[in-house]
């Protein structure tokens, strides 16, 4: 069993964009901030991927990513779960047009179905689009955090591919997740 989860994920140029924006700021809280090389939008998750399901898993994805589009979008404001004013988690959030959110969110409900279709059980959880910035030990009132991110505004980018990438817990620096891209899917089967 693997956990996994399928992504995408900005381009270096967006990542420091934010990373810079946040620079400076980070000791003024005490989150435990997440690395930016790892920034990634979730679109599906599960915690269990049978080993045996990977290669039908892998095709599933191949599949849907060529039938999707390449979606416009940028990170701009943030938020915080589950509320700000008792927060555990600091998020930035995606930007996109009424169009590109639409099929973002078909391309996430797609990647549910092709892990749950591969045997794995999906994080049932609603899709909301995010970056996770930093979480927190326990609860606290945030709004600071996030009226600040509010005023973030990023670079528009493109995004041209799905990862699909396995989390080994505990094997980061700091004992935090490593990270790793198992399989990357061009969305509108432009190569592989």
């Amino acid at each position: 069993m693997s956990r996994m989860f399928v992504a995408v994920v900005p381009p270096p140029e967006a990542v420091a964009h934010l990373d810079d924006f946040l620079a400076g700021r980070r000791d003024a809280a005490a989150f435990r901030w997440s690395d930016p090389a790892q920034w990634h939008l979730t679109l599906a998750f599960s915690a269990d991927v049978p080993d045996r399901s990977l290669d039908d898993l892998d095709e599933r994805l191949a599949r849907l990513a060529g039938r999707r589009t390449p979606l416009d979008l940028r990170v701009a404001g943030g938020g915080a779960f589950p509320h700000p004013d008792r927060a555990r988690v600091l998020f930035a959030r995606l930007g996109a047009s009424d169009e590109a959110a639409a099929g973002l969110a078909l391309l996430a409900a797609g990647c549910r179905a092709a892990m749950s279709k591969a045997g794995a059980r999906v994080d049932g959880q609603r899709f909301r689009p995010h970056l996770t910035l930093g979480r927190l030990g326990r609860p606290d009132n945030v709004t600071s955090w996030v009226r600040l991110l509010d005023a973030y505004d990023g670079p528009d980018w493109v995004a041209e591919e799905i990862a699909l990438v396995a989390s080994h817990l505990g094997e980061g620096p700091r004992r935090r997740p490593r990270h790793e891209v198992v399989g990357t899917y061009a969305l509108g089967g432009r190569g592989r």
